[in-house]
């Protein structure tokens, strides 16, 4: 199990990512839209605002009330952030639950 500091840098790391995809792409993939992401083996839950500039405004929250709903691992949350992992690879196997509309869930496939 990874630590909340390790949790914490990949997700930092995967936000940066996302930042990384070219404005123009994220321009025309993304709405704005709240985002979840539920570390299941430490019951941590970080939220942010998927939107133009990627995913903006990361705070740990506690609750997962968003309109997009992720949950992992903790190592396969760093897994993923490292390039261990592929995220289709995490989806397909069940390591990685998306919650979202269908819409959202083909924005996400495309910008991941």
């Amino acid at each position: 199990m990874a630590t909340r500091e390790e949790v914490e840098a990949a997700l930092h790391g995967l936000v940066d990512l996302l930042g990384s995809v070219p404005p123009e792409v994220r321009r025309r993939l993304s709405a704005d839209r709240t985002v979840s992401c539920h570390v299941t083996d430490l019951d941590l839950v970080w939220s942010g605002r998927l939107c133009d500039d990627g995913i903006v405004d990361v705070t740990e929250t506690g609750s997962e009330r968003a309109q997009v709903r992720l949950s992992v691992d903790s190592d396969d949350l760093v897994g993923l952030a490292d390039g261990r992992l592929a995220v289709p690879v995490a989806w397909a196997t069940g390591r990685l639950k998306v919650q979202a509309g269908p819409m959202d869930l083909l924005r996400l496939r495309a910008l991941l």
